[in-house]
């Protein structure tokens, strides 16, 4: 509590930041912006006095620091959230802001928590307890259940949904873990690494520093994108625990700052959530003509490694078969609440509807969908530069520049609009094609072959399946998400929850490079420390009840948001019992 209390500051109350793209405009121009070098320096020599701490970062240090920080981010929890709204101008009343609440501290505590009764379980019997066994096929990858987790009721809370992660060919149960982490290094200090935050989502950068320190035993300096740098006092509170370690220092500042730090002698590795344009400025420098020099030659600015998560163009995969009229308005709000999630300024967001030509429900399907976007309030777009995109993606000018509209444009070609396929617009612009195919099966072997040829990106996809097809067709079901070049799939629910649920490992498909990193190298998360994963793979049925929380008809998101982080702070029969009451009562 001390430590919370520590670094306890005053609540901005009111947040102005620059329209500014910060972390992807010129990172190494060198007059762009002024860099505050004393602070850097200070808070890189304050790193390097416990240049040690996390060499030898024991397993039982680790569950006392996880443990101090869950509890002093229960305590910033409120402040993270209200920063959020007022930021991205979310009004207090409005159920928008669950968003905040559940992609920030709720999303953060749960890491915690999980993270937390692993290393419990490493520090009793020197390895993870996996929430059941692997799935051995003869000739198919390991398959390890990773969700639902044991210890906080996610059985109860999300009833029918389940998360595997597929291992690569020379994993077996006999390798299956990836303790390297916790190993002593005898004759070096421990890694500093610098994470350049994302801008976009709070628990991005709270978690990769969370992944860096805990389970990797690394020294971590956090540069803070400026499009949320006013969260910096809060993660300062919540994280206090790893800052009076000597483990964690935060700053803030634009590219300049970027710059001088990614170049910086002191800096062992990098860590980026971003855009590709801005890891391969860091990687292979700014100047298009050095950058394809360099790429050509392998020879990178950098001779340390960098790790990523980096954009996508997002698909969703819709099989053709025969639905239920609950079934269509169920995917198709899902596929809408996918769209309109922080004002769809995430990587993750659908960008690319995948349909039948010769599905009779598409027209119906496609026109509900655009019902449920029409239904949803607009909000600020708050991300810099996202009229340009909008209007670029779009191919027309938007009726307001501040409060974009959701675009849905049906029947795209990819031949006559490529950028809706190949350039993530990072705005809330989707695209509908449709391919012809036989049969079901034809078109999802046609459709898993078109994303992973014709759509940009390594990093998730989406399927929304019948259930008379996933019984009858399994085998093809099976082979198709093994053919999917990308490092989370969802079936029947979008993949923003193989990234919220934690237990989850995200990052980008393997087979990256630094010369072609598509959707980024290595993954984060991965709380049962599992090694070679290939994807993870979420499943439930067509419809959820109660109505999922996340879902802009939700009548009181936020409510259930908050009993979420009492529970994964305080698991106990109590607090489940208040979750569902305050989902029962909505």
């Amino acid at each position: 509590m001390k430590s919370c209390l520590r670094f306890r500051v005053s609540v901005i109350r009111r947040v102005e930041f620059l329209r500014f793209n910060g972390e992807t405009t010129i990172l190494h121009q060198q007059h762009a912006t002024k860099v505050d070098q004393p602070e850097l320096d200070q808070a890189l020599d304050e790193l390097a006095e416990t240049s040690r701490s996390g060499a030898g970062l024991s397993v039982a240090r680790r569950i006392e620091l996880t443990a101090q920080c869950l509890s002093c981010l229960s305590q910033a929890a409120r402040d993270w959230a209200d920063l959020a709204c007022e930021a991205k101008r979310i009004p207090r009343e409005s159920t928008t802001c669950a968003e905040e609440v559940l992609a920030g501290p709720v999303s953060v505590a749960r890491f915690l928590r999980v993270l937390l009764t692993s290393l419990k379980a490493i520090q009793a019997a020197g390895r993870p307890r996996l929430p059941g066994s692997p799935i051995a096929k003869p000739g198919a990858p390991l398959r390890v259940p990773v969700f639902p987790t044991a210890g906080i009721y996610d059985s109860l809370v999300f009833f029918g949904l389940s998360a595997e992660a597929w291992l690569r060919e020379e994993i077996s149960a006999e390798n299956l873990f990836d303790l390297t982490g916790f190993e002593p290094a005898e004759t070096k200090a421990s890694p500093l690494t610098l994470v350049l935050g994302a801008g976009n989502v709070s628990a991005i950068p709270a978690t990769d520093v969370l992944t860096k320190v805990l389970q990797d035993g690394e020294r971590v300096l956090l540069k803070m994108n400026p499009v949320n740098a006013y969260l910096k006092p809060v993660f300062e509170r919540s994280f206090a625990p790893l800052i009076t370690a000597g483990l964690l220092r935060i700053v803030d500042g634009g590219a300049a700052a970027g710059a001088y730090l990614v170049d910086h002698a002191a800096i062992d590795r990098i860590h980026i959530t971003g855009s590709t344009q801005t890891h391969d400025a860091i990687v292979w420098g700014s100047d298009p003509e050095e950058c394809r020099t360099r790429k050509a030659s392998h020879q990178p600015r950098l001779q340390i490694p960098v790790t990523s998560e980096l954009g996508n163009v997002s698909p969703w995969i819709v099989v053709p078969g025969k639905y239920s009229e609950r079934q269509l308005q169920f995917q198709a709000e899902n596929i809408a609440a996918s769209i309109v999630n922080n004002a769809s300024f995430n990587c993750l967001a659908t960008k690319v509807i995948v349909t039948s030509a010769d599905w009779p429900d598409r027209d119906r399907f496609m026109t509900m969908i655009e019902q449920k976007l029409q239904q949803i309030p607009r909000r600020y777009a708050y991300y810099p530069g996202a009229a340009e995109r909008w209007r670029r993606f779009a191919g027309s000018d938007p009726d307001d520049s501040e409060y974009l509209p959701w675009k849905l444009m049906r029947d795209t070609d990819p031949a006559q609009s490529p950028q809706l396929f190949q350039e993530e617009s990072f705005v809330c612009v989707c695209a509908e094609t449709a391919l012809q195919a036989a049969s079901a099966a034809e078109f999802l072997e046609q459709a898993v072959e078109f994303v992973n040829r014709d759509v940009w990106g390594t990093l998730c996809a989406t399927m929304t399946v019948p259930a008379d097809f996933r019984k009858s067709e399994q085998a093809t079901l099976e082979r198709c998400i093994g053919k999917l070049k990308y490092g989370a799939v969802g079936i029947n629910h979008w993949p923003a929850l193989n990234y919220a649920f934690m237990s989850t490992p995200w990052g980008g498909a393997p087979g990256a490079t630094l010369q072609d990193v598509v959707s980024g190298m290595g993954n984060v998360h991965n709380t049962y420390f599992l090694a070679g994963v290939e994807k993870t793979v979420l499943s439930g049925p067509l419809t959820l009840f109660p109505q999922p929380v996340w879902f802009p008809s939700h009548p009181n998101p936020e409510a259930v948001g908050w009993r979420l982080l009492d529970l994964y702070t305080n698991p106990s029969l109590g607090n489940l019992l208040r979750t569902g009451l305050t989902v029962a009562l909505k």
